[in-house]
């Protein structure tokens, strides 16, 4: 099996990676510190089993979880038995290791992966369904109505009793609320990442701890919309 390692301690991936030298049906691919660079990786490779840890910084292995679209085996691995019950809540979770790991318990859960039948329907029963919409919308500004191509807007912002409209060619201040223009949207281009912003994922330039950086705004991400906007990265 082709493995990856989550860990933000580098001895806790040493160590791992010594455990998995002693089975020769394991082969590590690569190891991460953070799992922001892991979700990055697996949007672009496929591999079978994740070591994860669930207590690192600013996104956490449960947080990390819920943000797989489409997740493969994962071991956890951790010296904190709390969340125990909660992670097995999740049929891809193959077993539950505490810290220090000891070499024949790690040779029990990798023969539990090696069994475990892992279905690919985990990940369809969340996907949401996409609002069915037009490509355009109108907007009344100045008794006016003003039809805007939805593709091309990159950006919305709450501002008190208004929101700004950013295009690609123009910004509109429109009266109205985020939550009623959030109707409106089709969900397969935007999220709401705050209370204030909706973005266009699709005009995403690049993602860094808590914020997204679209044209020229820097956009803050909240920590609850973070697992969902991870989900939408293969849109890029």
């Amino acid at each position: 099996m082709n493995c990856i390692i989550v860990d933000d301690e580098k001895m806790a991936r040493v160590i791992i990676k010594t455990l998995c030298n002693e089975i020769s049906s394991l082969s590590i691919v690569d190891e991460f510190s953070n799992a922001m660079q892991a979700i990055k990786f697996l949007n672009e490779n496929e591999i079978d089993l994740i070591f994860l840890d669930i207590h690192m910084p600013d996104f956490n292995g449960l947080d990390f979880i819920r943000s797989l679209k489409n997740p493969p085996k994962i071991i956890l691995t951790t010296s904190d038995p709390k969340f125990a019950i909660e992670a097995f809540e999740y049929d891809f979770i193959v077993d539950y290791l505490l810290k220090p790991i000891e070499l024949p318990r790690f040779k029990k859960a990798i023969d539990k992966a090696e069994k475990k039948e892992i279905s690919k329907t985990n990940a369809s029963s969340n996907t949401s369904t996409s609002k069915e919409i037009d490509n355009d919308f109108y907007v009344n500004i100045d008794r006016r109505l003003i039809k805007i191509d939805l593709p091309s807007i990159y950006l919305i912002e709450a501002k008190g009793d208004y929101i700004k409209i950013k295009t690609e060619d123009k910004d509109y201040t429109v009266h109205s609320t985020l939550k009623k223009i959030e109707e409106k949207l089709p969900d397969s281009l935007f999220l709401k990442v705050h209370r204030s912003y909706i973005i266009n994922v699709k005009k995403i330039i690049d993602i860094e701890d808590n914020s997204v950086l679209i044209k020229r705004d820097v956009i803050p991400v909240s920590r609850s919309k973070r697992p969902e906007l991870m989900k939408r990265l293969d849109l890029l």
